[in-house]
């Protein structure tokens, strides 16, 4: 006969075991262009997913079934990347070897901005507060600022070399990346501050669900944590040289991000802990990640020329809820429940 003691110790594993959540459920569809190399990707007004083909030099959309459609590129040879939802309805994106800022359709309709500087090379782009799309230019160490109706403004003012990806933060500013510095701050009326990161070279950015950006780390295997008022924070990833690229809040409060050396989607919490999950095909190369309708992470593949999808546990991708029902068939907590096997109890509220 077991002691008291021991019940209770097998009771509390059995319970963490019933409540702990099942992983995600990763899904991977194949882009019909081979060797595409997705780059960007974003959520579009039509509830579907759009993305890019830096190889395939086209803009392509897949909906939450894994439905693809793709759009050839007027330029060729554009290198097109990142990519977001403008306050116009369209998709828009940057061309880091056309020198362009691309918009399309979601009828699939391109229109095409020349940038006033050559050889800019634009990398990362992001919807700001004032209804105008911010982008980087790497090369030329500006940020740029174009309308819907395509007024191009740059400014000058970046002191770190290769300003990367952007996004609007809480606080009405636009913050980004930089491969040699740290993370900058430009307002609508282009003052920028900079703040140096320990580690320096970041990649993706997103506003956190705690009102602070969150960031990658590409040199130190870290996701970073800056407050509005320019405070840092890292915490270290697991896998080490995983290179973390792109980054996204999920609906489970977390940050999810991509491992592109790693070959995983990580999640983070706000209060610093790491998941990793590793992803069914080999040297993928998982790149850009953003939030999707369905309340699943939506990723590109480079290297495996896929879509990934990240389903979370529970209704509408978020987590399964505190209260769980439970058949006790007596696995692991045989022996405790052999009189109560087949019962069905309701743990937690």
């Amino acid at each position: 006969m077991p002691t008291i003691s021991t019940v209770s110790a097998a009771l509390m594993v059995c319970s963490a075991v019933s409540l702990a959540q099942p992983p995600p459920a990763i899904t991977e569809y194949s882009i019909p262009t081979s060797s595409s190399r997705p780059s960007g990707i974003t959520l579009g007004p039509d509830g579907a997913l759009w993305f890019t083909e830096d190889n395939g030099n086209k803009v392509g959309r897949i909906t939450t079934a894994g439905v693809v459609t793709e759009y050839p590129i007027p330029t060729a040879s554009s290198g097109p990347g990142a990519i977001a939802l403008g306050a116009d309805g369209a998709l828009w994106f940057i061309e880091q070897n056309g020198n362009k800022i691309g918009r399309i359709t979601t009828a699939g309709v391109f229109t095409e901005y020349p940038l006033p500087t050559v050889f800019s090379n634009p990398d990362g782009i992001a919807a700001g507060p004032d209804g105008a799309l911010w982008f980087t230019e790497l090369i030329t160490n500006k940020i740029g600022r174009i309308t819907t109706a395509g007024t191009i403004t740059e400014y000058p003012s970046v002191s770190f070399n290769d300003p990367s990806f952007i996004t609007a933060g809480p606080d009405g500013a636009l913050w980004f990346t930089a491969f040699i510095g740290g993370i900058g701050r430009i307002t609508t009326g282009g003052a920028v501050i900079q703040y140096a990161v320990p580690n320096g070279a970041t990649n993706g950015i997103t506003t956190g669900p705690d009102g602070a950006l969150w960031f990658t780390e590409t040199n130190g295997s870290n996701i970073g944590r800056i407050t509005t008022a320019g405070t840092i924070t890292e915490y270290s990833i697991p896998t080490s040289s995983c290179i973390p690229f792109g980054i996204a809040t999920g609906p489970d409060g977390a940050l999810w991000f991509t491992e592109f050396a790693g070959n995983k989607i990580g999640r983070v919490t706000t209060g610093g802990v790491f998941a990793e999950y590793l992803l069914p095909t080999a040297i993928s190369n998982p790149s850009a990640i953003t939030l999707g309708p369905d309340g699943a992470l939506w990723f590109t593949e480079q290297n495996a020329n896929k879509i990934g999808r990240v389903g979370l546990p529970g209704p509408s991708g978020t987590p399964a809820p505190a209260s769980i029902w439970l058949t006790l068939i007596g696995l692991t907590c045989a022996g405790f429940y052999a009189a109560r096997r087949g019962r069905v109890h309701r743990v937690g509220s």
